[in-house]
């Protein structure tokens, strides 16, 4: 077996996390930054307007884009419990059924996304100064979502080989092209919103051709052959029943993050656009809290395959504690500098104001967010996947939708948006840590309750 493939039930648990761990920390890094660069050149060269009008397009993006990131998940699980089992025709059988899928996947949104943009930016109550340049935007990016839809279904076949280092080099070079074709396009070129989607959209294509390169010319295990590109029911209907709920949970919290970006909405395109910039700021606290979560899910997985259930336990506590403290340490920093780097997207005064309350409302919680997170991809990697669906589609949706509806109508400020946020991280993680403690999580994969003995090398 290659170097590329890294088996992660033997060695220091903590060096296997970390390890696995830090390469999706620097791939979030430049996916973050492959993200905010669009905001960056559009609204310092283009104008608030434009800037807007992508800030207005963040939610409906994920809703599509969620559904399917969270299935490749459940791949993710599938295949690295298999790895972790030993069983190498189940594993490659997973790899080209999530590969097939993702062909038909990529293709339905693509036509989804093209076809209902105006209906669903008309039913969020975009701005109407920015209705048009948004629907621009969405189009664009949607023309080519099939790549991205290949691109997770390939980083999720690399990460479930416990690699994530050849994603992070695929990132560096696709957001470096995303830099070089965004300041070509709409500042040399002055193509405006319009160059900025085709520019990701190139950039994430360049991403997706060397991730298939790799897997269809590596020797190792997780080997793509075109020939072999197809549906098994069976591993479907398994990759299905683990990543639909994690699936369903993005596409309904994005459903509910619409329905709080038609709240800010209403506060007019200065807010949006304010809020707007204080979202590509936050996704950066995404990052410590997403490359835990992720590494748990993998790490669980291999190792509840291999039925070492105490050290997948013992795992567990270093990604929890980890993430959150790295999470609420940004936070502070995000706090104090607000200011500053909401700045760096808009020099309009009313554009920061509203992005500065956001953070100063919301950044002190961060240690919330990372251990929800990190406990669904807990979950998801022993096969648990209905729970972080079910949580967070109790707490992050029909609680938080019903919080800003009723709140807003008594106290029409956006501040009361804003806290909707801590209010139900909060919620969410008494009831995870609850589950966690008192439940037989451990044993997802498996009936039996043998421990293995393992030894905490550090």
């Amino acid at each position: 077996m290659s170097s590329k493939a890294n088996l992660m039930t033997e060695g220091s648990i903590y060096k296997q996390i970390v390890r696995f761990a830090v390469p999706i920390f620097f791939g979030n890094l430049f996916q973050q930054l492959y993200n905010m660069v669009d905001s960056l050149v559009v609204g310092n060269f283009v104008g608030p307007d434009s800037l807007a009008a992508i800030s207005s397009t963040g939610s409906l993006i994920f809703l599509l884009v969620g559904l399917f990131t969270g299935i490749f998940s459940g791949a993710g699980v599938v295949i690295s419990r298999y790895f972790g089992a030993g069983e190498t025709k189940k594993v490659q059988d997973s790899i080209h059924t999530a590969v097939a899928f993702g062909i038909i996947s990529g293709i339905v949104m693509t036509i989804l996304g093209t076809w209902l943009a105006p209906q669903i930016l008309k039913l969020m109550g975009t701005p109407p100064e920015v209705f048009d340049k948004a629907v621009t935007y969405v189009r664009i990016y949607f023309s080519g979502i099939l790549t991205v839809v290949m691109y997770n279904t390939a980083n999720g076949i690399f990460q479930a080989m416990g690699n994530s280092k050849s994603p992070l080099y695929y990132l560096i070079t696709s957001s470096i092209i995303n830099v070089i074709l965004d300041l070509l396009f709409v500042v040399v070129f002055k193509m405006g919103i319009a160059g900025a989607a085709i520019a990701t959209v190139i950039a994430q294509g360049t991403s997706v051709c060397l991730a298939f390169y790799n897997l269809t010319h590596t020797n190792d295990i997780h080997r793509v052959s075109f020939k072999k590109i197809k549906i098994h029911k069976d591993l479907l209907k398994e990759i299905l029943s683990m990543g639909v709920p994690s699936g369903v949970q993005n596409s309904v919290i994005a459903l509910a993050n619409i329905v709080v970006q038609s709240s800010i909405n209403a506060f007019g395109a200065t807010a949006v656009a304010g809020c707007g910039s204080y979202s590509k700021i936050e996704g950066f606290v995404f990052i410590p809290v997403t490359s835990f979560a992720m590494s748990m899910t993998t790490f669980i997985g291999q190792n509840l395959g291999a039925k070492k259930y105490d050290r997948a336990k013992k795992g567990t506590y270093f990604g929890i504690a980890t993430s959150m403290i790295l999470a609420e340490s940004i936070g502070i920093l995000f706090f104090i500098g607000a200011p500053v780097l909401i700045a760096l997207f808009t020099h309009d005064s009313s554009v920061v104001s509203y992005g500065v309350r956001q953070a100063r409302t919301i950044a002190p919680f961060y240690f919330l967010l990372a251990f929800s997170h990190c406990i669904a991809g807990i979950m998801r990697g022993a096969g648990k996947s209905k729970v972080p669906m079910i949580v967070m589609l109790v707490c992050w949706c029909v609680i938080r939708v019903s919080y800003i509806t009723v709140a807003t109508r008594i106290i029409p400020d956006i501040q009361v948006i804003f806290w909707a946020y801590p209010l139900t991280w909060t919620l969410s993680s008494i009831i995870f840590l609850i589950y966690y403690l008192k439940s037989k999580w451990l044993y997802g994969f498996n009936d039996k309750t043998e421990v293995s003995e393992v030894s905490l090398d550090t």
